[in-house]
């Protein structure tokens, strides 16, 4: 991805916006790009809850794709002062404590509602962290009501020469995982 474009983009909305930054820095990280600002007065560029930046992160990921060509957005996050991998670490601290209550009582957890993104990182965290290999994780609901739900692994022993059977997940109606 080219880093000029994405500081050039990010400067000129930031500039238009009348938000002031004093450095934009442009990093790889595995599949996605990290663009971390620094700024004196961060809390106006993060705005309520992290609203304005989710806004900036949308329009530059549109820039980008339009001045790219690209086919679909890229895979931007936009930080500032480490607003951002604050909220990362948090969702995982969450994700590790309800770990704890899913072992402990067996039954599934539901995070609260989350966007796309803290999904991700809450599914990431769970499969790739070796003391969480006993969960597994799926998304449920719709929308701005889409949340995480934490579960134990099903324990299933096949004896040698055993044929495995599909096996579908129950829910409320038992068509969760049927592509209608």
């Amino acid at each position: 991805m080219d880093h000029s474009l994405i500081e050039t983009a990010l400067g000129e909305l930031m500039k238009h916006l009348d938000l002031s930054f004093e450095k934009i820095q442009v990093t790889e990280e595995g599949e996605f790009t990290r663009v971390d600002i620094t700024a004196s007065d961060a809390s106006r560029i993060i705005g309520w809850h992290g609203e304005t930046l989710n806004s900036l992160q949308h329009l530059l990921k549109a820039i980008v794709r339009a001045k790219e060509n690209l086919d679909r957005s890229p895979f931007l996050v936009l930080d500032i002062d480490g607003y951002r991998r604050m909220q990362e670490d948090k969702v995982r601290r969450i994700a590790e404590q309800k770990a704890d209550f899913v072992r402990r009582t067996g039954s599934r957890v539901a995070l609260a509602p989350m966007s796309p993104y803290f999904r991700r990182i809450v599914h990431l965290h769970v499969a790739n962290t070796p003391s969480l290999q006993d969960l597994t994780t799926e998304s449920t609901g719709e929308g701005d009501y889409r949340q995480v739900v934490l579960r134990l692994k099903a324990k299933s022993v096949v004896k040698d020469a055993e044929e495995l059977s599909p096996v579908m997940e129950t829910g409320e109606s038992g068509l969760e995982n049927l592509d209608i």
